[in-house]
């Protein structure tokens, strides 16, 4: 019985009636090559069920064409739109993608996962953890192409950091909460250790500090709406709060809800903005005021710098803060006495 030869890129190349070259070219994801043609060599490498040889382009190229990526295990909505945003275009560069996921906030696990990706040999790392706690000397990296999706870690000679502007964000809705005619601005924060929240709280505070406003105490949740309405029953007790900033819609929706069941009106006593703008933040019974951050589009954009430097090897350290946007809705309005 005869033993069906296996597809090569040869054959390839006779069906899309293109140069072995090309079909090399168009597998290594050559980004100069023609789309019309680019195409007809995918569809015939689809038709005729070829499969490139991966360790055999490694040993041409030096490169496993892989990207790692080491990623807080979370369902929060910041962390999971990050993540789409990261497998997409790496798999648009033509790019495998080897992901390990880590225990949040955990300097063990995380920088021994990161080790883990460093070993297997991968083409550049793109870390998506919010804590950051690495135990390691940068030597251990190297000059390996690092991106960073929430802070600088210093791990690497080749880092890059893409991030939205959370300070700024945090800045835009204490501004706009106090262009209202609000007195002060009280704030409901992410977890302690987590950069984004860390952030968001710097932006709020200083931007207090500025206008000469109170600082009221800082109150903690950890993301989720049941910890946003636990803070919210302590704020919604205070008859002195009339604006709050919460540091992402999930919570900020505990707090609407805590004013409610406190029958304190929201925007008439007490103005709320939110962060992230979360796809129900615009179908509330009261439309959330928020901070817009387009998180798939900040990870597709870092993954293509990662991606660049990979295939442009030179050293940098590159820092990119994508602007974000306050969405007014029904959730502010000026305080009582000042409409």
């Amino acid at each position: 019985m005869a033993v069906e030869r296996a597809v090569v890129a040869m054959d390839v190349a006779r069906a899309a009636g293109v140069s072995q070259k090309t079909v090399s070219r168009v597998i290594n994801g050559d980004p100069h090559v023609r789309p019309e043609v680019r195409d007809r060599v995918r569809h015939a490498a689809a038709t005729l069920g070829y499969r490139p040889n991966r360790a055999a382009r490694q040993l041409v190229s030096g490169r496993s064409r892989t990207i790692g990526v080491l990623s807080v295990g979370s369902t929060d909505f910041g962390p999971a739109s990050i993540m789409v945003g990261i497998e997409r275009a790496i798999r648009e560069a033509g790019y495998a993608m080897s992901v390990v996921n880590t225990l949040e906030g955990d300097p063990e696990s995380i920088t021994g996962s990161l080790l883990d990706l460093v070993e297997q040999g991968v083409d550049g790392i793109a870390v998506n953890e919010p804590v950051g706690v690495f135990t390691l000397d940068a030597a251990q990296v190297g000059d390996l192409p690092l991106l960073s999706l929430s802070g600088r870690y210093g791990i690497s000679t080749n880092e890059l950091m893409v991030d939205a502007d959370q300070a700024g964000g945090g800045r835009a809705a204490t501004e706009h909460l106090l262009g209202l005619g609000h007195r002060t601005v009280h704030h409901v924060a992410g977890p302690s250790g987590w950069r984004s929240a860390g952030l968001r709280a710097d932006g709020w505070r200083q931007t207090l500090a500025a206008a000469g406003a109170p600082v009221p105490e800082v109150l903690h949740g950890d993301w989720s709406a049941p910890s946003g309405y636990a803070v919210g029953q302590r704020l919604a007790a205070d008859p002195d709060v009339t604006a709050v900033f919460v540091a992402n819609d999930h919570m900020a929706i505990g707090v609407l809800r805590a004013f409610a069941d406190a029958g304190r009106d929201v925007p008439g006593d007490v103005s709320v903005v939110g962060f992230d703008d979360i796809p129900e933040a615009a179908y509330l019974t009261r439309a959330l005021t928020t901070i817009r951050q387009d998180l798939t589009h900040l990870a597709s954009f870092g993954v293509r710098l990662l991606v660049d430097a990979v295939e442009n090897p030179r050293r940098q350290d590159r820092r990119e803060d994508v602007p974000v946007e306050l969405v007014v809705r029904e959730t502010t309005a000026a305080p009582r006495g000042r409409g």
